[in-house]
């Protein structure tokens, strides 16, 4: 062989190199195919997991039907309404051994308590006595509320007798020393068309002859608030029980969540708070004026709930979820915006929105012309959260709560 035979057999002979890819074009088709796979079932488990919130939003109905509803811009935080610590200085009473007291009454020393368990009991001392249940057990959860009873507002007559407000049982007079209780107002029945479905609180004449009470919603039970609330449905009234006629009338109605009573000292009106509207209103039950209705303050830091007396001549109004300026109120938020209510109800129940609600307690003093004198606040409520009411005696505010397993007091002295 010569040598250019040589060379070109060489040439022939030379090795070939491999590289990294060869294979990637091996397998690029493979590769192809499993990209592929792995999209399909990305949108597949999408779908899967979308498909049950699609059917909550566009079938399931909303078990609330909201009214659009306007509230105006939250009165800022400074002045009286200034955020202090001052509700902290309270002291609790009773703890883990009564629960919800909503409303507090007194006989000289001794304090009455309507409780989540549908009692009315008595506070002397460090001592706890039931008085009276106006329902049947079992108590304590959403289904036997109405049974059991829940005693709300709670008032001493003139004859020495508390005037209780069950909010499904009804309106009653009860004997604080043998517990007797005789029902005056009968709670579901029909009244000028509407159905007394949330008795909430009451207030007495000095004689004792006409008693005023609230009735909250025709549509929504108590155990239902949170929906009354979002809905903002106006179908509260303010209502009369003459005790002698035994007579019963509508004062007024078409409130948007109707609370606490107050009787003003001519007897002449009723001060109400409106919860919705965050605004007290003024409902003239007698005189030149009855029938009438004008509001006593409007435009409130918070939604008032229980209205009591102070001992200037003024009132005592609690509030447990405020409006804060500056900042963000979810509720006044969500006035406007109907559909997003609808939305939260399909997907969260009443006690699982209760824990997104802030815990705000805040209680003003008022006095006529819509003017506040002082506001004692416990922000995120440490101290004392779910206040619904507070009643002063012998230099105190007993601070009374509609969830809460105690009775707060506060020494006005030390605030």
């Amino acid at each position: 062989m010569n040598e250019s035979e040589g060379l070109r057999f060489r040439r022939l002979q030379r090795p070939r190199v491999i590289t990294d890819d060869l294979p990637e074009h091996r397998h690029k088709g493979s590769g192809t195919y499993s990209g592929k796979v792995f999209q399909v079932t990305l949108l597949f488990l999408g779908g899967f997991l979308l498909l049950p919130l699609l059917v909550i939003i566009f079938i399931l109905e909303s078990p609330i039907q909201p009214e659009v509803f306007r509230l105006k811009e939250p009165p800022l935080m400074k002045g009286c309404w200034e955020p202090n610590l001052k509700l902290r200085e309270a002291q609790r009473l009773f703890e883990d051994q009564i629960i919800g007291p909503e409303s507090i009454a007194n006989i000289g020393d001794v304090l009455f308590a309507g409780t989540a368990d549908g009692k009315v009991v008595k506070l002397t001392g460090r001592r706890m006595h039931t008085v009276t249940r106006l329902g049947k057990p079992p108590c304590g959860s959403r289904e036997e509320e109405p049974n059991c009873g829940r005693p709300l507002g709670i008032r001493v007559g003139p004859n020495g007798t508390l005037f209780v407000a069950d909010a499904y049982l009804g309106l009653f007079e009860v004997n604080p020393t043998t517990g007797e209780a005789t029902r005056l107002v009968s709670g579901g029945q029909l009244v000028g068309g509407r159905k007394l479905s949330f008795i909430n609180d009451v207030a007495v004449t000095q004689d004792g002859k006409k008693v005023y009470f609230t009735d909250s919603s025709s549509r929504w039970q108590r155990r239902d608030y949170l929906h009354l609330i979002m809905e903002a449905t106006a179908d509260g009234r303010v209502l009369e029980y003459d005790t002698e006629s035994k007579e019963l009338t509508v004062v007024m109605e078409n409130l948007r969540f109707p609370n606490g009573i107050q009787l003003q000292p001519d007897e002449e009106s009723v001060l109400v708070a409106e919860t919705t509207m965050a605004r007290i209103r003024r409902v003239h039950v007698a005189g030149l004026n009855k029938g009438g209705m004008d509001t006593f303050m409007d435009n409130l830091p918070g939604f008032p709930d229980n209205i009591r007396p102070s001992s200037t001549g003024g009132y005592w109004v609690a509030m447990s979820v405020v409006r804060p300026n500056p900042g963000f109120s979810m509720l006044d938020f969500l006035s406007q915006r109907p559909w997003i209510k609808k939305l939260i109800f399909k997907l969260f129940s009443q006690e699982v929105l209760m824990k997104f609600v802030p815990r705000y307690s805040l209680v003003a003093e008022l006095h006529d012309g819509g003017i506040c004198t002082r506001s004692f606040h416990d922000p995120n409520g440490l101290v004392v959260a779910y206040i619904s009411e507070a009643h002063e005696h012998d230099g105190s505010l007993y601070l009374g709560s509609f969830r809460s397993p105690y009775i707060a007091k506060l020494d006005l002295h030390k605030v």
